[in-house]
């Protein structure tokens, strides 16, 4: 059988000491025996998506570990995320993620989640959908998982090149509006204002939020759009790396970063990219995708949803999820297949969001060479033998390994 590398990622699984933990980080706490005996068994180092120090998004640093300069790449956040909801986006057009939210009566966002809506977003989106604008531009909009969604805007002389104040970021203030950086920008931003505007009266009265209004629960009542960005042109991964690739992962930008590269999109039954996600059934999924392609790449959200929440049992839980994971993959791969455990970025729980710290990582497979770390985490893997590489390194590294790489030079 021809060697294989699966990339193995814990969304957002870096972290710093919580007195809590007795100064421990939530890897450090969490019972990780299967990720242990990898870290025993392979090479570790720590590793900065982008570069030390940068406070990578989950969308740059996927880029980065897939080979893709995130500087030359990267236009933005919407198109991946559009793209990962199954929206088509075109060469000039528009797109944002977007937030399902929740405002009151004078317009002040209550909750920029809408209580993490997981249900009826499917009908508040059709109400939506197709929504023609000023200027000839239409609307196509569509949800993604919880109360995440895309959306793109279709038509003519479009531009990227609008202010992403339409959100602010946090509860307790009033909703932005978007503003021309550029004045051929105008129509872009007269257009995504009027969208949000109706979104508005639109979603109002819906059935979806009455019915939630009823029981207690926010209404998603305002559509929040961000990350506004025009269609990259990226080479297809074949074309980069000279071999095929699939891909098991569980959030909209993550599908559509793959999806957009090249990769094919393996479902996971029972992966709802949350704290109830069936990570076994992840691992099965990865296999089926790793009997079809040299390289598999696997992203589990869970544990950044505890750092986003500042939640360390949460991501504790989700870190010990993910342990099972790679144990499930592991035990099923031959000697001649590569593993790559890491996170995508560092979301600390004191801090709520993604940091610059360089993440944990493991490289085992046949011949790697084994250093004395026999534990996974942040300080351990510090003293590994791969030392501390860049994202943009990895795939090289997996590539060689797997014999997929022409020799530079005579």
């Amino acid at each position: 059988m021809a060697k294989r590398a699966l990339m193995l990622i814990a969304d957002g699984l870096g972290d710093r000491p919580i007195a809590e933990l007795s100064g421990k980080t939530p890897l450090e706490y969490a019972s990780t025996p299967n990720l242990d005996k990898l870290a025993a068994a392979g090479i570790c180092g720590m590793m900065d998506p982008i570069a030390p120090g940068i406070r990578a998004g989950s969308d740059t640093a996927h880029l980065a570990l897939l080979g893709y300069d995130p500087h030359q790449y990267y236009t933005g956040r919407g198109p991946f995320e559009a793209m990962g909801v199954g929206l088509e986006v075109k060469g000039g057009d528009l797109a944002f993620r977007c937030n399902f939210a929740t405002i009151d009566g004078q317009g002040i966002i209550v909750d920029r989640r809408a209580g993490r809506i997981d249900t009826g977003t499917a009908d508040l989106a059709k109400a939506l959908d197709g929504m023609k604008l000023p200027g000839g531009i239409t609307a196509y909009f569509k949800e993604s998982t919880a109360h995440r969604a895309g959306l793109v805007l279709h038509g003519q002389n479009l531009s990227d090149q609008i202010s992403d104040t339409i959100d602010p970021h946090a509860d307790g203030k009033p909703i932005g509006k978007a503003e021309p950086l550029m004045p051929d920008a105008q129509s872009s931003a007269d257009a995504i204002n009027t969208f949000v505007r109706e979104s508005i009266r639109i979603l109002a009265d819906h059935p979806v939020n009455r019915d939630r209004k009823a029981r207690g629960l926010n209404p998603a009542n305002v559509i929040l759009p961000r990350g506004a960005g025009m269609t990259p042109h990226v080479p297809h991964f074949t074309e980069r790396w000279g071999f095929g690739g699939g891909a098991v992962v569980e959030v909209g930008l993550i599908r559509g970063i793959a999806r957009y590269v090249g990769l094919e999109l393996f479902d996971a039954p029972g992966s709802t990219g949350g704290s109830d996600t069936d990570e076994l059934s992840i691992a099965r999924t990865a296999l089926v995708a790793a009997s079809q392609y040299p390289f598999v790449l696997v992203n589990l959200k869970g544990p950044d949803l505890g750092g986003h929440d500042g939640d360390y049992q949460l991501k504790i839980q989700m870190i010990e999820k993910f342990d099972r994971l790679c144990a499930a993959i592991a035990a099923s791969l031959t000697p001649d297949d590569y593993i790559a455990v890491l996170g995508d970025h560092s979301t600390p729980c004191s801090v709520k969001d993604h940091s610059g710290d360089p993440l944990p990582i493991i490289i085992h497979g046949s011949g790697v060479r084994t250093d004395d770390v026999t534990s996974y985490g942040e300080r351990s893997c510090a003293r590994g033998g791969l030392g501390r590489i860049n994202g943009m390194d990895l795939l090289n590294i997996l590539s060689q390994f797997i014999d997929k790489q022409e020799k530079f030079g005579a």
